[in-house]
């Protein structure tokens, strides 16, 4: 039978599920501060400081590197990975978020059925270059330590 003690043993899962909780962990922090109100949202949330998918990804990458070396090949599809996650993270999903604002400024400004109007496209979707960077940070600072200390 499978047991979780078998994953919480795995130095590579552990430090790329702690880098996106760290991740999410700062983003609801930062929000807190910036709004100066809890938002619970922020804890799953995407988008925003710093990007959680980001850390997962890079934490994984970097923790792969670590431990397999960056010769490896589970290094090198990783790395492949994390750059398509970035990427998306800082150009597809942010030009949809871009979208969504544009699309619920036209809805709130005509005359559209009631029904339209009550759904609002979520606007947060995608990351600014900075936070996807912050994001890589975290992940690479997470595996390091998980790498070092684990």
């Amino acid at each position: 039978m499978f047991e979780l003690t078998v994953l919480k043993q795995n130095v590579v899962l552990m430090s790329a599920v702690t880098a996106w909780l760290c991740a999410q962990f700062l983003k609801t922090a930062f929000n807190c501060i910036k709004y100066r109100q809890f938002n619970a949202e922020r804890l799953i949330g995407a988008g925003g400081m710093p990007s959680s998918h980001t850390a997962l990804v890079v934490g994984l990458s970097a923790s792969i590197g670590l431990t397999e070396g960056i010769n490896s090949s589970m290094f090198a599809i990783s790395l492949v990975l994390a750059g398509i996650v970035m990427y998306d993270a800082a150009g597809v999903r942010r030009a949809a978020g871009k979208h969504a604002k544009v699309i619920n400024k036209l809805v709130r400004h005509t005359n559209a059925e009631l029904t339209v109007r009550d759904i609002k496209l979520k606007e947060l979707l995608g990351h600014h270059p900075v936070e996807v960077l912050a994001g890589a940070v975290v992940g690479i600072a997470v595996a390091y330590a998980f790498n070092v200390y684990w």
